[in-house]
């Protein structure tokens, strides 16, 4: 092939490149990924009155990171559980210490909560306050909750675990599904009601007192909440 051939050639390829190059751009640029989201699994711990082995139930917090709503918002966005109002003020308690106590988080976007059991159910009371607050700070700051720990214990405005009912119930909900970490709120474990170091030897499980939500926090992430 002659020299002036290979030029008009590449040159005319050249020019088909130059058209395809905007091209590919318009293609790829839509395949950008969206914010990332965050997915926190909370363990849940419930009695029942008809029998004394508790329930075990699993809240699933999400976070959009998306540039607004501002400020962020709290949504119950449903599964198996039905809530009721004690559950839910309990919830926007739990919510609204985790934001006050993260502030460097820019707080923007939806965090969806989805509750699942292993069959429908309603569920009411504040005792799941203290483990809903160490989920919401954990998905806030980016931290997970560690297997194998899990909670009850009411939470209060100042960051206190409080009392809570039902607990050796709830305990072996836990070990049942394989947590072999309860803490409960401080003062309960020698509560005359039960013999809890009993049921923690039998249950091959280890039970702790806490009486802050960060204690709590760095027990069930290894992190520190402030």
């Amino acid at each position: 092939m002659h020299a002036t051939t290979l030029q008009s050639v590449a040159g005319t390829g050249l020019r088909m490149l130059r058209l395809l190059v905007p091209c590919i751009c318009l293609l790829v640029a839509p395949l950008r990924p969206a914010a990332a989201e965050s997915v926190v699994e909370v363990p849940m711990l419930a009695a029942i009155q008809a029998n004394h082995l508790g329930v075990f139930e699993v809240l699933l917090l999400r976070w959009d990171h998306q540039p607004s709503p501002s400020p962020i918002v709290l949504q119950w966005q449903g599964g198996n559980i039905k809530p009721g109002q004690t559950n839910l003020g309990s919830m926007a308690l739990a919510f609204q210490y985790a934001l006050e106590h993260t502030p460097n988080v820019d707080h923007r976007g939806t965090v969806s909560v989805i509750g699942i059991a292993y069959a429908s159910t309603g569920t009411d009371g504040p005792s799941a306050g203290g483990v809903m607050t160490v989920g919401f700070a954990a998905l806030l700051k980016g931290d997970q909750i560690r297997r194998g720990v899990a909670m009850t214990g009411t939470i209060s405005r100042d960051g206190t675990i409080g009392p809570v009912g039902g607990i050796p119930d709830k305990i072996r909900a836990a070990a049942r599904e394989g947590y072999r970490t309860i803490l409960i709120p401080q003062g309960q474990r020698d509560d005359p009601r039960w013999n809890l170091t009993r049921l923690a030897w039998d249950l091959n499980v280890e039970v702790k007192e806490v009486s802050t939500v960060e204690e709590a926090y760095h027990l069930m992430t290894g992190g520190t909440l402030d």
